[in-house]
C-alpha cells in the first residue's frame, strides 16, 4: 500500500481522488501570516475556506499546496484549513525565491538536511510532514545559488523518496539545465515534474522533457494574466494539452491552475489588473473543470483519459509507478 504525506497525516494514494497538483492557499513572504497577518486582509482564513469549499463542492478532493517557506507557507494554517474543509492538502518543502546574501554561504548538503527534516520529522516545529520538494530556476539560467538549492532538493529526495517539482521557465527551456543537474545527482527523472510547461507551445522541447522520463506540470490555466506575460493564450494551452495526449503522453501530464486564494502579491497590482484576473478566471480552482475539460471533450479527447488526468496521474506520480 502506498501513502503520501498530507498536513493531517499519511493518506493512502488510492484515496487522493481528484487532485490539483500546483496551487497556493496563501502566498506572501516567510513569516507574514505569523507576524503581520493584517497585511493579508480581513478574514483571510475565511476567504481561503470559501475557495476550498467551492473546490470541494466542485469535486476536488486533494490539493498540492506549492508554497515553500520563503513564499509564505504557514503549516498550521494549512492544517486548520484541511480540518475545516475536508480537502486533503499536501505541503511543500524546498525553496523558490532568491536566496538573501546572508544565506549565500550554505551548502547543498545543509539545504538537503533542513528539507529532509521537513519530510521526516515535521515543519515549523510541528509533526506535519512535507509531501513534495520544490526548486526553481531563473528565466533563462540556473544561477550558481539556484544550482546549490537544486542539488539540496535532489539530495533530500534521494534520502527520503519524496518526489520533486521544478518551478521552470519553459520559454527559455531552462528545464534542460535543471535536468542536467538532477542527472548529475543521480535522481530518477520519473520522480520529477517540470511545472509551468504550458508557458510554451514548443512541442519539441516538451517532448524532450517527457523523453527524459519526467512528468509535465501543465498549470497556469488560464494563464493570460501572468506577469511577465508569456503570450500563450488559454486556447493555445488547451491545444498543447491535446497535442501531448495525441503524442501518447497522457499518463504523464499533471494539470492544475497555479492559482492563489489569498496573497499580498495582489496588492502590487492595479485595480484594472485585479479586475482582469477575475475576468480571466471566475472559477478559481474549478477553471479546469468548467473550461478545460469541456474544451478537450470538444477536441475529441476520450472521457477515460480526461478522468485519469486528475486522478490516476497524480496517484501514479506519488506512488513512483510510471507505467
Amino acid at each position: 500500500m502506498k501513502y503520501v504525506n498530507t498536513v493531517l497525516g499519511q493518506l493512502e494514494t488510492n484515496k487522493m481522488g481528484v487532485t490539483l497538483m500546483h496551487e497556493h492557499l496563501l502566498g506572501s513572504l516567510g513569516g507574514i501570516s505569523q507576524s503581520y497577518p493584517e497585511l493579508l486582509g480581513n478574514d483571510f482564513k475565511e476567504r481561503i475556506i470559501a475557495g476550498l469549499m467551492a473546490a470541494k463542492h466542485g469535486g476536488i478532493d486533494t490539493i498540492v499546496d506549492c508554497t515553500t517557506m520563503d513564499l509564505g507557507r504557514d503549516i498550521r494554517i494549512l492544517a486548520e484549513m484541511s480540518q475545516r474543509t475536508g480537502v486533503n492538502i499536501i505541503a511543500t518543502t524546498g525553496w523558490i525565491l532568491t536566496i538573501p546574501h546572508v544565506m549565500g554561504t550554505f551548502t547543498a548538503d545543509q539545504f538537503a538536511q533542513i528539507f529532509t527534516r521537513d519530510i521526516e520529522k515535521g515543519i515549523e516545529g510541528t509533526d506535519i510532514k512535507a509531501g513534495i520538494l520544490k526548486s526553481q530556476a531563473a528565466y533563462d539560467v540556473v544561477t550558481p545559488i539556484g544550482a546549490i538549492l537544486l542539488r539540496g532538493v535532489a539530495r533530500a529526495h534521494l534520502a527520503t523518496g519524496i518526489p520533486i517539482m521544478l518551478h521552470s521557465y519553459s520559454p527559455g527551456e531552462v528545464g534542460r539545465q535543471q535536468i542536467a543537474i538532477l542527472k548529475e545527482e543521480g535522481v530518477n527523472l520519473q520522480r520529477v515534474k517540470v511545472d509551468h510547461s504550458l508557458d510554451t507551445t514548443n512541442l519539441e522541447y516538451l517532448t524532450w522533457l517527457l523523453d527524459q522520463g519526467c512528468y509535465l506540470g501543465l498549470d497556469k490555466l488560464p494563464g493570460v494574466y501572468l506577469i511577465p506575460r508569456t503570450g500563450v493564450s488559454p486556447e493555445s494551452r488547451i491545444k498543447t494539452i491535446k497535442a501531448l495526449i495525441d503524442a501518447g503522453f497522457a499518463k504523464r501530464l499533471l494539470l492544475s491552475h497555479d492559482a492563489v486564494l489569498v496573497s499580498t502579491f495582489f496588492d502590487t497590482l492595479s485595480d484594472a489588473d485585479k479586475e482582469k484576473i477575475a475576468r480571466d478566471n471566475p472559477y478559481g480552482f474549478l477553471y479546469i473543470d468548467k473550461v478545460v475539460m469541456p474544451r478537450l471533450r470538444e477536441l475529441g479527447v476520450h472521457e477515460e483519459i480526461l478522468e485519469s488526468l486528475l486522478t490516476d496521474n497524480p496517484r501514479r506520480f506519488f506512488e513512483d509507478n510510471p507505467n
